[in-house]
């Protein structure tokens, strides 16, 4: 009698996961965009033009294409010139180093290089998303060495990091 009741509860426990499994979906989107392609179609994203006191010319191109590709690789948005369904516009404010931290011997250790965009972001189909807002980004070297050995990289970086952090702000939703 025992032995029946535990087959029974068995198969009562495995009917009722099978039966949670099949009804459950879940849905998951790994683009990492939320965006309602029947109403939005298109992005323009302007130039960022640097308007810091400290230049590096280079960075305007490099902001430009990395924030570019982010929206052509992550979602199905087509990139126009202008009047986007979504509109990217703003410029780099700040791009400055200073020194992070200091040796025994009162030398500088470490150097911080940091970015700072102003974002204007505009939705044309949900004007409740719209935002300006600055996003800043930063990365350490070796006060060792000379920031030009590793300018590019750095900037690299620091511009990877910004774009996520606006992309994620604009499509995401997260």
């Amino acid at each position: 009698m025992m032995k029946k009741a535990i087959q029974y509860i068995s198969s009562s426990i495995l009917l009722s996961l099978c039966t949670i499994f099949i009804a459950c979906s879940i849905s998951y989107s790994f683009n990492g965009s939320s965006i309602n392609y029947n109403e939005v179609k298109t992005i323009n994203i302007d130039k960022f033009p640097i308007r810091s006191a400290y230049v590096w010319a280079p960075m305007e191109a490099m902001f430009y294409n990395t924030l570019a590709d982010a929206y052509s690789n992550k979602t199905k948005l087509q990139i126009q010139k202008r009047n986007g369904d979504l509109q990217l516009s703003g410029e780099i404010t700040e791009y400055s180093q200073i020194n992070k931290s200091v040796s025994a011997q009162g030398y500088s250790n470490q150097t911080q290089l940091k970015i700072t965009v102003n974002v204007r972001f505009v939705n044309t189909k949900n004007r409740t998303q719209d935002f300006e807002k600055q996003f800043s980004g930063t990365a350490e070297y070796d006060s060792s060495r000379q920031l030009a050995d590793v300018q590019e990289e750095l900037v690299q970086q620091i511009i990877d990091d910004l774009v996520d952090q606006i992309f994620n702000a604009t499509v995401a939703n997260w």
